[in-house]
């Protein structure tokens, strides 16, 4: 069957630039997927998607004009409700046949096979391929239907009279389906499909390109239309450029604003800007997020890593000269640094803790109170946690951290750019003169903000950050806001993934289950609901999802957990005894008695109470068993008690041999209940001597 390549473009108003990249994807995905679905392109067809500030489209290689036929075989009915006793078709099955098209001529044709318990009739018939014209249009359909549009347009619908409307992210222009060089009869947003669109607004070499073919797309749209239509094409140009012009300065580095530029122009230029050098006194974060937040610009560092008055435009249009270009985006990024500055200046008039009182008159949430009322509870588990891990000077200063760690959202710069807070706190702290461990403490609780992020980077920033996070979850917890499949509004997982990072990679000998306790202390009696062990949980179940991304499995990671070890600083050590053990001879036959022993002890009733009795210990295995316990047990748990988890898990491997001998020959559950107590005692102190580092059982098949 004859293929050629095929190209479907939409030709748009400008998309929302933040949008764009995902749009693209999608549009050719699942454009794509439903061509590969009905048969009309191969599964390992080449997909080459493009998207650009007004355009949508997707090349598709080896499209079929129609698909191959292929063989049906369609179930109609139990035997024994198609045909009678002679085996002729009865009324029910004629009926069946005639609405599929077929006469009662196939009768003797069709197959028998069993359908569960019972016999059933089949038909098998050969069903024509479908063409282009029609599984393109389902593809296309199904390709609109399913793009992440996060609101629609309406706007009226350009071939029809009246107030007939179409609904899309943005009003459509034209539609191109090409298979090869002839147009595919397919319509969307009342638009018919053809062979030409347009190029650049404004650099278009002509007004109106046509398409020579399917192929010619990207070729033409660049050299008669200005226009680079591949995101990931222009994405890369654009890097080359900033690298070209920035020379000997550094671009600062953000993927999210690539993205968007990128989303933003057809053909980019990119051009060298500069501002007043007196604004470089403001931090350099708020001129750096002026600049990209407000005016897409890239900001441009010094070899020592030092904001300077430079910038970057990423231009849409290439003029012979550049300078009018370059002198409007300069005069435009004037006042919004002048804001800035100004912001800066007011604020500094004011110092921090006079602002905290203004916090009263905040709401942090309607059940939980104000934020005056939450830094006051922030303050007491951090003093707390300050008095756990250092002494009173340590937790005087994470109290003065925590008072303040809220003041900058009062701020007139933190009200234009919320993205400051913390930051904006540290420098007003730094401007009145607060030591630095309190100043950064401020701009670092908010610490990690994201996967990937630094820790605070001392003790007193670590003791706000993990009051604070801990705070936000017994709170939402204990109201009840628990996050529910994809939703989060209060960002839990992210604050459950900080408290968990900061215990394990400060290697904080803190106990998770009294940090939990303490931060429910913080609250007025009768605020909450109990939700301590829902807490726990909750971040017990966010480390297993981490540690399973680090490459552990699920089994070691359950072996570690199940234990729930509260100090969570001591689980990647576990894991790596446990990932050791894993890998011993003996492991597979050990975890498999553990758990057996396990399944034992389960059973006895009223648990097993009592020590092990040598003098009941009749048999040989047995009595070589409890000689081995007595004897590698606390070598094990000596071990264990120095830190050392892999040498008490490597311990325990030489009891492989006496504990299968004691399984191939000893009855645990002897008729003498004293002999029967004495051995489930035995098992008792053996469960619990392999079970120290992590629950053993779990390692088995």
């Amino acid at each position: 069957m004859s293929t050629k390549n095929l190209l479907v473009e939409l030709f748009v108003e400008e998309l929302p630039p933040k949008s764009l990249k995902k749009l693209g994807e999608s549009f050719a995905e699942v454009l794509s997927a439903s061509l590969k679905a009905q048969g009309l392109a191969l599964a390992d067809a080449a997909v080459t998607a493009f998207a650009s500030p007004r355009r949508l489209a997707v090349h598709v290689e080896e499209v079929a004009a129609q698909a191959a036929d292929k063989s049906v075989s369609q179930k109609l009915m139990p035997v024994k409700v198609g045909l009678d006793a002679d085996g002729n078709a009865t009324p029910a099955l004629l009926k069946k046949l005639a609405s599929l098209g077929a006469g009662e001529a196939v009768v003797p044709e069709l197959k028998r096979a069993m359908d569960g318990k019972a016999e059933a009739l089949y038909l098998d018939s050969l069903v024509a391929g479908v063409k282009l014209a029609e599984g393109l249009q389902r593809a296309l359909n199904d390709a609109l239907a399913k793009l992440p549009i996060a609101r629609v347009m309406t706007y009226p619908d350009p071939t029809a009279d009246g107030w007939a409307t179409v609904n899309f992210v943005r009003p459509a222009h034209s539609l191109i389906a090409l298979h090869g060089r002839k147009v595919v009869p397919v319509s969307a947003l009342g638009l018919t499909a053809g062979n030409i669109t347009k190029g650049h607004r404004f650099e278009a070499a002509i007004d109106t390109i046509v398409l020579e073919d399917a192929d010619s797309y990207a070729r033409q749209l660049e050299t008669e239309g200005a226009v680079i239509a591949s995101f990931g094409q222009r994405r890369n140009e654009i890097v080359r450029q900033l690298a070209l012009a920035a020379k000997n300065l550094h671009v600062v580095q953000d993927d999210a604003l690539l993205d968007e530029v990128t989303a933003l122009v057809e053909r980019p230029n990119v051009l060298v800007g500069t501002f007043d050098e007196a604004f470089l006194e403001v931090p350099p974060e708020c001129l750096i997020l002026t600049m990209k937040a407000n005016q897409k610009y890239f900001p441009l560092l010094d070899d020592t890593g030092q904001l300077t008055n430079k910038f970057l435009i990423v231009s849409n249009i290439t003029p012979k000269d550049a300078s009018l270009v370059i002198q409007g985006n300069e005069r435009v990024v004037r006042p919004r640094l002048a804001d800035a500055k100004f912001f800066y200046d007011q604020d500094r008039k004011k110092p921090l803790d006079a602002r905290v009182l203004g916090l009263s008159r905040v709401v942090y949430h309607n059940k939980l109170g104000t934020q005056a009322e939450r830094v006051e509870r922030v303050q007491a588990i951090a003093r707390a946690i300050g008095q756990q891990l250092g002494d009173e000077a340590l937790a005087r200063a994470a109290d003065q951290a925590a008072l303040l760690a809220k003041a900058d959202l009062l701020t007139d710069m933190v009200g234009e750019f919320p993205e400051l807070q913390g930051i904006m706190g540290r420098y007003y702290a730094q401007h009145d003169g607060l030591p630095d461990e309190v100043a950064f403490a401020i701009e670092d609780h908010y610490k990690p903000r994201f996967a990937g992020d630094d820790l605070p980077r001392n003790r007193v920033g670590i003791c706000v950050a993990l009051a604070d996070k801990l705070e936000t979850l017994v709170g939402m917890f204990g109201i009840g806001q628990i996050p529910t499949g994809d939703k989060d509004p209060f960002a839990l997982r992210r604050h459950a993934l900080g408290v968990i990072r900061m215990l394990v990679e400060k290697e904080l000998p803190l106990s998770l289950r009294d940090l939990i306790a303490g931060a429910f202390a913080g609250f007025q009696a009768g605020l909450l609901g109990d939700a301590h062990a829902e807490v726990e949980t909750f971040i017990f179940d966010r480390l297993a999802g981490s540690l399973r991304e680090q490459g552990y499995t699920a089994n070691q990671v359950e072996a570690v957990l199940s234990l729930r070890p509260q100090r969570l600083c001591e689980v990647p050590q576990r894991l790596i005894a446990v990932k050791v053990f894993a890998g011993l001879a003996e492991s597979a036959a050990l975890a498999a008695a553990n758990k057996r022993v396990g399944n034992i002890l389960k059973k006895v009733e009223g648990g097993v109470s009592g020590e092990v009795d040598a003098a009941l210990l009749v048999e040989a295995p047995e009595l070589a068993l409890h000689q081995a316990l007595c004897l590698i047990v606390p070598r094990a748990d000596a071990a264990f008690a120095a830190g050392d988890y892999t040498a008490s898990l490597q311990a325990l491997a030489s009891l492989r041999e006496p504990v299968d001998a004691f399984f191939d020959s000893v009855m645990v559950n002897a008729e003498d209940e004293a002999l029967r107590a004495n051995r489930q005692a035995l098992l008792a102190r053996l469960h619990q001597g392999m079970n120290r580092v992590a629950d053993l059982s779990r390692l088995a098949a």
